[in-house]
């Protein structure tokens, strides 16, 4: 029995789709990673009950943050971007959340680095103000122990290969390092979105695909570059039609990253090269604000027929799908620098 809903939301499921491929679901993936945050920060001292946690958030982190205030006692401060919805918005609201949200530019760098800004502002405006710092902090790391401890409990693997959007950091890399930790000897291959900066790909247009989630438009201090062993960028279309076919094939319900991520661990599992590792993608969360945007029109999904293009340097970069050896070749991709 949980004693919050909050650590309900938390727990992911493994999911056996094939005899070698797996989906570690969340229903909400940053629940855990907001709720272990918020007691690493109480243990040391940082915050207590009463004051107030504030961040940025494209949507799922600002829902997280909220129900680790209300299980803990602490006010909540989101500064949203503009694709949080009004559902999403009602329940911030009714969980006790501020709420500010700029409204879009055309220009998701802008956007991402403007909404820092007011995070910090904030923050300088009021004293018992706590930045979250999803972005930056790998304090967010240390959520996805349980996840990893729940996956050697259930598949108890001593290799596997490893997949998911990279985003902020913090999922992947927090699991492949607790793996690491605990033995595993993982593969860990990340995911980006045409048009993100953290990978170098936002020479290349990809407009469908929001970047909010997968890939940044800023600076994110919190990816370990040296984490991972593959990266792989993927359009709008075939996350698509990834999420449609995870749906259709294995009653998965899930998102456009989950989307991407299917894809690229099907020709992950399709590979000899990785001899016979499981192979476990990640689902961060539902399909529900994705219904208009990727399930509206099922039978349009593109067709994949084609593996990903092979490159070697940011150059080479083209939609739909490419892929880089990013132990050998990373050095080649330019890294984002923070900015002052």
């Amino acid at each position: 029995m949980f004693e919050h809903m909050a650590d309900a939301l938390a727990r992911p499921d493994l999911i056996r789709l094939t005899p070698r491929l797996h989906t570690l679901r969340f229903e909400s993936m940053k629940v855990m990673s907001a709720l272990g945050a918020v007691e690493q920060l109480m243990a040391d001292g940082v915050i207590q009950p009463g004051d107030t946690l504030v961040d940025s958030s494209s949507g799922v982190y600002a829902h997280a943050l909220a129900l680790a205030c209300k299980k803990y006692g602490f006010h909540c401060h989101i500064v949203a971007s503009p694709i949080v919805d009004a559902a999403l918005r009602a329940q911030l609201q009714v969980l006790g959340a501020t709420i500010e949200q700029p409204h879009a530019t055309d220009d998701a760098k802008l956007d991402q680095a403007g909404r820092v800004r007011k995070v910090i502002e904030y923050v300088d405006r009021h004293p018992r103000a706590h930045w979250m710092r999803q972005y930056h902090d790998q304090i967010h790391y240390r959520g996805y122990e349980f996840a990893a401890q729940s996956l050697l409990k259930q598949l108890d693997p001593t290799e596997l290969v490893l997949v998911g959007g990279v985003g902020s950091g913090a999922s992947t890399g927090g699991l492949a390092t607790a793996l690491r930790r605990h033995g595993v000897d993982v593969k860990l291959v990340g995911i980006q979105p045409f048009g993100s900066i953290s990978f170098a790909s936002q020479d290349v247009e990809d407009p469908e695909f929001l970047i909010a989630g997968l890939g940044s438009g800023i600076h994110f201090g919190n990816i370990a570059y040296d984490a991972y062993d593959e990266i792989h960028w993927i359009d709008f279309t075939y996350a698509r039609s990834g999420s449609i076919e995870l749906l259709r094939e294995h009653c998965v319900f899930a998102g456009l990253s989950s989307g991407a991520s299917y894809v690229v661990a099907q020709w992950q599992a399709s590979r000899a090269a990785d001899g016979q590792r499981p192979v476990v993608f990640v689902t961060p969360d539902t399909g529900h604000r994705y219904v208009h945007t990727v399930f509206d029109d099922p039978g349009s999904a593109v067709v994949r027929d084609a593996d990903p293009r092979v490159i070697t340097e940011p150059g080479h970069l083209e939609l739909p799908w490419c892929v880089t050896d990013w132990r050998r070749y990373g050095v080649n991709f330019p890294r984002p620098k923070r900015e002052s």
